[in-house]
């Protein structure tokens, strides 16, 4: 991987064109990996985990772990570079390191053993938006919406004592119940019904409407 730009007479010779590739590349791989993860879940709700996972935070954080700013430094040191310690610890520098990274191993790899890499490599990264980012009654309404429909949730039981309660919840479409779902309290409940009205959505081809 080339040396960062301010380093070099040639700005061409830095390592931005591989940064260039390796972007487009791992917007690529997590795009395909978040649709076989979630093949119920709507474009919105894909785009929003998508944004979270190749952010520039987390390409630091991703950046921070692999230990580039390290390789960073010691190359610099190398050339002589006082600005070297300042430039390793940079967040932005450090998300441009790990794409221009995933860029080089794709170049010299190819896409199968890049997308290996970076599947292992985001692994956190993706733990974090799905825990974080999923939200299905969204991702349902906004479907619905797309086609002129709306969704109602109801509860139609709740047992068991205070402190254990379980919830059950359907998803109503246009006055036709679409999905059932049970949960701990009324609201993930209502994500489950929602949960398995967008794969019945899916299962009817009806969700990319």
């Amino acid at each position: 991987m080339s040396s960062h730009a301010s380093w070099l007479s040639e700005r061409g010779d830095s390592y931005e064109r591989l940064e260039f590739l390796g972007d487009a590349v791992l917007g690529a791989i997590v795009a395909e990996e978040l649709c076989r993860r979630h093949p119920s879940v709507a474009e919105g709700g894909l785009a929003r985990l998508k944004a979270q996972i190749v952010s520039r935070r987390a390409c630091t954080a991703v950046g921070a772990e692999l230990g580039l700013g390290r390789l960073l430094l010691a190359e610099g040191e190398a050339l002589g570079r006082e600005d070297a310690a300042r430039l390793a610890a940079t967040p932005t520098v450090l998300a441009a390191l790990v794409e221009a990274a995933i860029g080089a191993i794709f170049l010299e790899n190819g896409y199968e053993t890049t997308r290996r890499a970076v599947v292992a490599a985001f692994a956190g990264r993706f733990v974090w938006a799905e825990g974080a980012g999923l939200d299905p009654k969204t991702d349902l309404q906004e479907i619905l919406q797309r086609q002129g429909r709306s969704v109602q949730y109801e509860v139609v039981s709740a047992i068991g004592p205070a402190h254990a309660r379980q919830f059950e919840s359907v998803a109503v479409v246009d006055g036709v119940e679409s999905g059932r779902g049970a949960g701990a309290s009324k609201k993930a409940s209502e994500q489950e019904a929602a949960r398995a009205a967008l794969a019945a959505l899916a299962d009817d081809g009806s969700a990319g409407s």
